[in-house]
């Protein structure tokens, strides 16, 4: 089908390392040529190895999740003939113990707000233009796939 390629670089400097105090601080770097900088949340590492500035792995989840869904959600209204002005979605994932006993995000929770122009879709209609860009999203329909680690 398709390939998507993010290239994650991170470089200690001079910086000690075996003390666990090493900066998490990284890049991400995508094909386009954005960058993003990464790092781990302070929650799991604390300041000053943390950068709160920079996105971490567990908020960059939520957004692949939020930003997946709420593309499908344009397409579908706009098949559809309705003409969306407005999308935000303050989403909000939970860390927590999943069945297997391991930390994972055991709950995103998507709050999409839609503005339309001209004649908006009744709720019922929403809702559903909502439940098919959940079914659709490729990476809603990832969470449990499968990780491959291949070392270079």
């Amino acid at each position: 089908m398709s390939e998507h390629v993010a290239t994650i670089e991170w470089s200690r400097g001079d910086q000690a390392f075996a003390d666990n105090r090493y900066s998490r601080g990284h890049d991400w770097r995508f094909d386009g040529g954005a960058v993003v900088r990464g790092s781990s949340a302070p929650t799991s590492v604390p300041l000053p190895m943390s950068d709160p500035a920079a996105v971490d792995p567990e908020e960059a989840f939520v957004a692949a999740l939020s930003s997946c869904h709420m593309l499908f959600f344009l397409a579908f209204a706009a098949k559809a003939g309705f003409v969306v002005d407005r999308y935000r979605d303050a989403a909000v994932g939970v860390l927590g113990r999943d069945d297997r006993g391991r930390t994972s995000m055991t709950v995103v929770t998507l709050r999409p707000e839609v503005a339309f122009a001209g004649v908006a879709p009744d709720a019922e209609t929403v809702s559903d233009l909502h439940h098919r860009a959940h079914e659709a999203c490729y990476i809603a329909n990832s969470v449990r796939t499968g990780v491959r680690v291949e070392p270079v």
